[in-house]
Protein backbone atom coordinates (compact mmCIF):
# COMPACT_ATOMS: atom_id res chain seq x y z
CA UNK A 1 0.00 0.00 0.00
CA UNK A 2 1.25 3.47 -0.89
CA UNK A 3 0.02 6.29 1.34
CA UNK A 4 0.67 9.87 0.31
CA UNK A 5 0.26 12.36 3.15
CA UNK A 6 -0.75 15.54 1.36
CA UNK A 7 -0.87 19.18 2.18
CA UNK A 8 -2.24 20.78 -0.96
CA UNK A 9 -1.05 24.39 -1.24
CA UNK A 10 -3.59 26.86 0.12
CA UNK A 11 -3.63 29.26 -2.81
CA UNK A 12 -4.16 32.31 -0.59
CA UNK A 13 -6.40 34.31 -2.97
CA UNK A 14 -7.75 33.91 -6.50
CA UNK A 15 -5.44 36.65 -7.79
CA UNK A 16 -2.33 35.41 -5.96
CA UNK A 17 0.54 33.59 -7.69
CA UNK A 18 0.15 30.84 -5.06
CA UNK A 19 -3.27 30.05 -6.54
CA UNK A 20 -1.75 29.27 -9.94
CA UNK A 21 0.93 27.25 -8.15
CA UNK A 22 -1.83 25.29 -6.39
CA UNK A 23 -3.61 24.47 -9.64
CA UNK A 24 -0.35 23.38 -11.28
CA UNK A 25 0.52 21.30 -8.22
CA UNK A 26 -2.85 19.53 -8.41
CA UNK A 27 -2.38 18.87 -12.15
CA UNK A 28 1.01 17.31 -11.43
CA UNK A 29 -0.51 15.17 -8.67
CA UNK A 30 -3.27 14.01 -11.02
CA UNK A 31 -0.77 13.12 -13.75
CA UNK A 32 1.44 11.25 -11.28
CA UNK A 33 -1.41 9.33 -9.66
CA UNK A 34 -2.96 8.51 -13.03
CA UNK A 35 0.43 7.19 -14.15
CA UNK A 36 0.69 4.90 -11.13
CA UNK A 37 -2.65 3.29 -12.01
CA UNK A 38 -1.74 3.03 -15.66
CA UNK A 39 1.45 1.16 -14.68
CA UNK A 40 -0.34 -1.02 -12.12
CA UNK A 41 -4.16 -1.02 -12.07
CA UNK A 42 -4.08 -3.14 -8.90
CA UNK A 43 -1.98 -0.61 -6.96
CA UNK A 44 -3.33 0.23 -3.51
CA UNK A 45 -2.86 3.97 -3.14
CA UNK A 46 -4.25 6.50 -0.66
CA UNK A 47 -4.00 10.22 -1.32
CA UNK A 48 -4.75 11.54 2.17
CA UNK A 49 -4.61 14.86 3.91
CA UNK A 50 -5.53 18.51 3.78
CA UNK A 51 -6.65 19.21 0.23
CA UNK A 52 -7.60 22.85 0.87
CA UNK A 53 -10.56 22.35 -1.47
CA UNK A 54 -14.25 22.01 -0.67
CA UNK A 55 -15.39 20.14 -3.80
CA UNK A 56 -19.13 20.80 -3.39
CA UNK A 57 -21.32 23.49 -1.84
CA UNK A 58 -22.37 20.93 0.80
CA UNK A 59 -18.75 20.89 1.98
CA UNK A 60 -18.94 24.44 3.40
CA UNK A 61 -21.24 25.93 6.00
CA UNK A 62 -22.07 28.85 3.69
CA UNK A 63 -21.20 29.05 0.02
CA UNK A 64 -22.14 32.74 0.12
CA UNK A 65 -19.53 33.36 2.81
CA UNK A 66 -16.80 31.71 0.70
CA UNK A 67 -17.86 32.91 -2.75
CA UNK A 68 -14.94 34.55 -4.54
CA UNK A 69 -12.39 32.80 -2.30
CA UNK A 70 -10.00 29.93 -2.67
CA UNK A 71 -11.12 26.44 -1.62
CA UNK A 72 -14.44 26.74 -3.51
CA UNK A 73 -13.42 28.16 -6.89
CA UNK A 74 -14.43 26.32 -10.03
CA UNK A 75 -10.81 25.66 -11.16
CA UNK A 76 -9.95 24.11 -7.78
CA UNK A 77 -13.07 21.95 -7.86
CA UNK A 78 -12.26 20.85 -11.42
CA UNK A 79 -8.72 19.96 -10.34
CA UNK A 80 -10.09 17.87 -7.47
CA UNK A 81 -12.59 16.15 -9.76
CA UNK A 82 -9.83 15.43 -12.28
CA UNK A 83 -8.26 13.20 -9.63
CA UNK A 84 -11.63 11.53 -9.06
CA UNK A 85 -11.85 11.05 -12.85
CA UNK A 86 -8.41 9.41 -12.69
CA UNK A 87 -10.17 6.59 -10.75
CA UNK A 88 -9.63 7.78 -7.19
CA UNK A 89 -12.59 7.64 -4.79
CA UNK A 90 -13.53 9.70 -1.75
CA UNK A 91 -13.83 6.73 0.62
CA UNK A 92 -15.06 8.76 3.60
CA UNK A 93 -18.19 10.35 2.12
CA UNK A 94 -20.26 7.12 2.04
CA UNK A 95 -19.74 6.80 5.81
CA UNK A 96 -20.15 10.51 6.59
CA UNK A 97 -22.90 11.66 4.21
CA UNK A 98 -24.72 14.91 3.79
CA UNK A 99 -24.14 18.59 4.30
CA UNK A 100 -22.78 19.82 7.61
CA UNK A 101 -20.05 17.18 7.87
CA UNK A 102 -16.81 19.10 8.25
CA UNK A 103 -13.13 18.46 8.94
CA UNK A 104 -11.93 22.03 9.45
CA UNK A 105 -13.12 25.01 11.49
CA UNK A 106 -11.31 28.35 11.55
CA UNK A 107 -10.17 29.45 15.00
CA UNK A 108 -11.82 32.85 14.58
CA UNK A 109 -15.39 33.99 15.25
CA UNK A 110 -16.28 30.85 17.25
CA UNK A 111 -16.51 28.87 14.01
CA UNK A 112 -16.21 25.49 15.75
CA UNK A 113 -18.97 25.96 18.38
CA UNK A 114 -21.19 27.38 15.65
CA UNK A 115 -20.32 24.41 13.39
CA UNK A 116 -19.29 26.78 10.62
CA UNK A 117 -16.74 24.56 8.98
CA UNK A 118 -15.48 23.09 5.75
CA UNK A 119 -14.81 19.55 4.58
CA UNK A 120 -11.34 19.91 3.08
CA UNK A 121 -9.56 16.80 4.41
CA UNK A 122 -9.96 13.69 2.29
CA UNK A 123 -8.74 10.19 1.71
CA UNK A 124 -8.95 9.42 -1.99
CA UNK A 125 -8.27 5.77 -2.72
CA UNK A 126 -7.38 3.83 -5.82
CA UNK A 127 -9.92 1.20 -6.93
CA UNK A 128 -7.98 -1.69 -5.36
CA UNK A 129 -7.79 0.10 -2.02
CA UNK A 130 -11.30 1.57 -2.08
CA UNK A 131 -12.91 -1.89 -2.14
CA UNK A 132 -11.14 -2.72 1.14
CA UNK A 133 -12.72 0.19 3.08
CA UNK A 134 -15.21 -1.11 5.65
CA UNK A 135 -15.67 2.06 7.69
CA UNK A 136 -14.60 5.68 7.81
CA UNK A 137 -15.16 8.57 10.15
CA UNK A 138 -14.33 12.17 10.85
CA UNK A 139 -13.35 12.32 14.52
CA UNK A 140 -14.91 15.69 15.40
CA UNK A 141 -14.33 15.19 19.13
CA UNK A 142 -10.56 15.52 18.59
CA UNK A 143 -11.14 19.14 17.53
CA UNK A 144 -12.24 19.91 21.09
CA UNK A 145 -10.01 20.31 24.09
CA UNK A 146 -6.98 22.37 24.97
CA UNK A 147 -4.92 23.65 22.00
CA UNK A 148 -6.44 21.39 19.34
CA UNK A 149 -5.69 21.49 15.64
CA UNK A 150 -8.14 23.39 13.47
CA UNK A 151 -8.69 20.09 11.60
CA UNK A 152 -10.37 16.90 12.79
CA UNK A 153 -8.74 13.56 11.99
CA UNK A 154 -10.15 11.46 9.16
CA UNK A 155 -9.89 7.71 9.78
CA UNK A 156 -10.48 4.76 7.47
CA UNK A 157 -10.78 1.10 8.48
CA UNK A 158 -9.69 -1.52 5.95
CA UNK A 159 -10.43 -5.21 5.70
CA UNK A 160 -7.41 -7.45 5.37
CA UNK A 161 -6.80 -9.04 2.02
Amino acid sequence: MRVWSLYVPNGRALDDAHYIYKLNWLAALRDTAEGWLREDPSAQIALAGDWNIAPTDDDVWSIEFYRGCTHVSEPERKAFNAIIDAQFTDVVRPFAPGPGVYTYWDYTALRFPKDQGMRIDFILASPALAVRVVNAQIVREERKGKAPSDHAPVVVDLRRD
